[in-house]
C-alpha cells in the first residue's frame, strides 16, 4: 500500500510558473518508483490570482491549502502590482497563507555544494562543506509588535514606531523546532539575539538556555549576538550548523547566508507550523530568489532551489530524510557532471535551460530511485 500525500501547488508569478514544471517532473518519478503517491493540486496566488479573482488569495486556496499536507510554492510579484492598495498586493497572498496557517517557523537552508564553490563571494576553502540551517521566527519580533505605525507630533515632526516583542511561548516552541533540526544534524546550535542592549533578547536568551537544560542538554548550546553572528558568517561559516533567531535578525542573517553560497537559484525555504490533523506539521516550501520578472518566460530560471524544496518537503513533512536526500544527491551529481543554468554558469560547463535542467535531474534522480542509492 502506497503512502498517499495531497500537495498544494502554488506556481504563481514571474518564473514561478516555469520552475514548477521541473518539480511535477519529479513528482512524477517519486510516483514512479517510490512507496509513495503524490496527488497535486494546482491553483492561483499572488499577482495571478489578482488577475482572476482581485484578491491575491482566496478563501478556498485558503481552506485548500488548510486540507493539504504540505503546499509548495513557486514565487509571487511583477511591477506591474507595484501601485495596487496594500492589502492587495501579490505579496500580501503570500503572508496571508502564513498567517492563516500560523507558520512561525522559517528554515533557510545554506549549502554549498562543491563543485560551485568558486561562485561564492568568498574563498573557495572558506566555504567549501558549509552547510548551515539558519531557523528564523516568522510571526512575531518586531514585524508584527504593537504599537507600531507612523504618528503625528504636536511640534509636526513624524514619528515611526515598531515594536520588538516576543513571548516565551513564541522562543520555547521556536527553540524546540531549532533543537530538533540540530539532533538530526551536528547537534550545535547557535542562539542569536541582542541580549546586551534588549530586554526582549535577555528573554530569548533565558528561555532557550532553560529549554536546552530541560529537554536538548545533549545538544551544543551557543549564545551569540546578532552584529557578531553577522560578522563570523563572512569569516568562518562552517563554525555554525544551526542558528536559532528572531524575526529581524532571522531576515539580515539569511540573507548573508544565502550570499556566501553563490546563487539564490540554488536555496529552497520551509515555513512551519504545528502537527495538525494528519499528525504532519503545516508547511509552506519556497525558493528564496523570488519572482524575477526580467527573465520570466525566458527558460533560463534555475529550477534547483525549487526542486530542493520538494526536497525539504520529503525531509520535515514526511520525515523520509532517505527520500530527501535521493532528491539532493541527484542535483548534485548533475552538478558535479558540469551541468549549469545561467546563473551559475563556469568555464567549462554545459549551459542548459530550465527545462533541460528539470530533465536531467529527473534522469539522475530515476537512475538513483532504481538503484536505491543514498
Amino acid at each position: 500500500m502506497k503512502e498517499k500525500v495531497n500537495l498544494l501547488l502554488l506556481p504563481g508569478d514571474g518564473i514561478g510558473p516555469e520552475v514548477c514544471i521541473p518539480v511535477k517532473k519529479i513528482i512524477n518519478c517519486l510516483n514512479n518508483f517510490t512507496n509513495i503517491e503524490f496527488s497535486i493540486e494546482e491553483d492561483l496566488v499572488g499577482g495571478c490570482s489578482y488577475d482572476e479573482f482581485k484578491l491575491p488569495i482566496t478563501e478556498k486556496v485558503i481552506s485548500k491549502a488548510k486540507a493539504s499536507d504540505g503546499i509548495l510554492l513557486g514565487a509571487v510579484g511583477a511591477p506591474k502590482y507595484e501601485n495596487l492598495p496594500f492589502d492587495l498586493r501579490p505579496e500580501r497572498g503570500l503572508l496571508k497563507l502564513r498567517k492563516e496557517l500560523e507558520l512561525y517557523a522559517n528554515i533557510r537552508p545554506a549549502k554549498v555544494f562543491n563543485s560551485l564553490a568558486d561562485a561564492s563571494s568568498l574563498k573557495p576553502n572558506i566555504v567549501k562543506n558549509m552547510d548551515i540551517v539558519v531557523l528564523r521566527e516568522l510571526t512575531g519580533g518586531i514585524y508584527f509588535g504593537e504599537p507600531r505605525g507612523i504618528f503625528e507630533l504636536d511640534d509636526g515632526q513624524k514619528k515611526g514606531i515598531n515594536t520588538e516583542v516576543y513571548t516565551t511561548n513564541e522562543i520555547v516552541r521556536l527553540g524546540r523546532i531549532g533543537f530538533e533540526i540540530a539532533n538530526l544534524r551536528n547537534k550545535t546550535v547557535h542562539s542569536v539575539e541582542k541580549a546586551n542592549v534588549m530586554e526582549s533578547g535577555v528573554l530569548w536568551r533565558e528561555e532557550t538556555t532553560k529549554l536546552h537544560s530541560k529537554e536538548f542538554s545533549h545538544i551544543n548550546l551557543k549564545h551569540m549576538y546578532a552584529d557578531n553572528c553577522a560578522m563570523q558568517l563572512v569569516k568562518n561559516p562552517k563554525q555554525f550548523d544551526v542558528i536559532l533567531t528572531g524575526n529581524l535578525f532571522g531576515d539580515i542573517l539569511s540573507d548573508i547566508s544565502a550570499e556566501l553560497t553563490g546563487s539564490l537559484g540554488m536555496l529552497p525555504s520551509a515555513s512551519l507550523g504545528e502537527i495538525g490533523d494528519s499528525k504532519r506539521r503545516k508547511s509552506l516550501y519556497e525558493p528564496v530568489h523570488g519572482s524575477a520578472p526580467d527573465i520570466a518566460g525566458k527558460n533560463i530560471a534555475n529550477p534547483i532551489a525549487m526542486i530542493l524544496s520538494l526536497s525539504m518537503f520529503c525531509n520535515y513533512t514526511l520525515k523520509n530524510n532517505i527520500l530527501s536526500s535521493q532528491i539532493e544527491n541527484a542535483v548534485e551529481k548533475v552538478l558535479e557532471n558540469g551541468y549549469r543554468t545561467k546563473d551559475i554558469m563556469q568555464k567549462n560547463c554545459n549551459l542548459l535551460s530550465t527545462s533541460e535542467m528539470g530533465d536531467v535531474v529527473t534522469e539522475n534522480l530515476k537512475n538513483i530511485l532504481e538503484k536505491n542509492e543514498l
